[in-house]
């Protein structure tokens, strides 16, 4: 915790919503409810499997604690996801509640053992998704060099310090959060595609870590607010975009005061293939392109590097990295903003 944050006083609720927030913890099932949450967000289907009740009642109990505040209803599609609400004052009276609570209860207990199930399960469709196109996975792998090359140079650039909030533009099946969520006190990735989120949700839920939360959202337009995040990751992203400028725009939108934006893809190459079968829009950028399109969006590009192949990486394609920073000054080094919107 740093400095500023020990000096926060915490927050405050009114007494008529505290009463509906107690209210509408006050009840077993509900109790239950948000101890799987604190754990795990969780469509209903899942919910019902691990309560062993019907839908219509587990439906009736996440309504109320979500008027109450203490739930966070998410849409992704066609399903809605669940959690404990991440922030605000009944966000943090839930959170309080489920620390009072036993963890060796016989009934949570056996939560918990349920809970693990679901997770198993999660990732059991995860690496049947992975198997389905390790083909074709394999294949882009072979043609750039070495992600281990790749992942040490993302490092190398963005450092170990902590992080308050990171973000993942174009999360895909999770591997950025898995490596940097670690160092972030918060992390989230969005994604278009339902079926990579469902993917990196059950990668995710291997590695153990709590602070990251997924989102389906359209990377032109994310569900973030402005000035709230120290440091996003575009990790080969733009090559799919048909508006490469308009996405690092509203990248460097959410960027808080000397917050980061690192950027990943490949150099210029005549790779048709991956246009054709692989639906690239691009067949990579120059250096100077991208520098141009970050400087238009506001940003300082503080470094710029290319990874080109050696002969014993028996590939064809560079990549290419570049970190850019908003250039304004920090005034807490780690601001205090919420990822979502009103």
């Amino acid at each position: 915790m740093s400095d500023v944050q020990a000096l926060r006083p915490p927050p405050k609720l009114a007494m008529e919503p505290t009463l509906a927030a107690l209210n509408a913890a006050g009840e077993e099932t509900r109790l239950r409810l948000l101890a799987l949450l604190a754990q795990s967000e969780l469509t209903v289907s899942e919910v019902v499997a691990i309560l062993g009740q019907s839908q219509p009642r587990v439906s009736r109990h996440l309504k109320l604690l979500v008027e109450a505040g203490l739930v966070e209803r998410r849409r992704e599609g066609a399903w809605a996801f669940f959690r404990l609400a991440p922030s605000g004052p009944a966000g943090a009276l839930a959170r309080d509640i489920v620390a009072w609570l036993e963890v060796d209860d016989a009934i949570l207990a056996g939560d918990r053992a349920r809970l693990a199930e679901v997770r198993h399960a999660r990732s059991e469709n995860a690496a049947r998704y992975f198997a389905a196109h390790a083909e074709e996975w394999d294949h882009i792998r072979a043609l750039h060099v070495p992600e281990e090359r790749v992942e040490a140079a993302m490092r190398d650039a963005i450092g170990d310090a902590p992080v308050r909030n990171l973000l993942d533009l174009g999360a895909g099946a999770g591997r950025m959060l898995e490596l940097f969520a670690p160092q972030a006190e918060r992390a989230v990735g969005v994604d278009l595609s339902s079926a990579m989120l469902g993917v990196a949700r059950g990668r995710l839920e291997e590695t153990g870590l709590a602070n990251v939360q997924l989102r389906q959202a359209d990377i032109y337009a994310l569900p973030i607010q402005r000035n709230s995040i120290d440091l996003a990751i575009m990790h080969q992203v733009l090559h799919y975009l048909d508006d490469p400028g308009r996405a690092l725009r509203e990248a460097a939108r959410v960027l808080a005061p000397g917050g980061r934006l690192l950027v990943v893809d490949f150099a210029p190459h005549d790779e048709e293939t991956l246009r054709d079968k692989h639906a690239h829009r691009r067949l990579g950028f120059a250096g100077a392109e991208v520098t141009d399109l970050l400087t238009q969006a506001g940003l300082e590009v503080v470094l710029h590097r290319d990874l080109a192949p050696s002969a014993k990486d028996g590939a064809k394609l560079t990549v290419s990295l570049w970190l850019a920073r908003d250039p304004r000054i920090v005034a807490d080094p780690l601001p205090a903003a919420s990822y979502e919107t009103a």
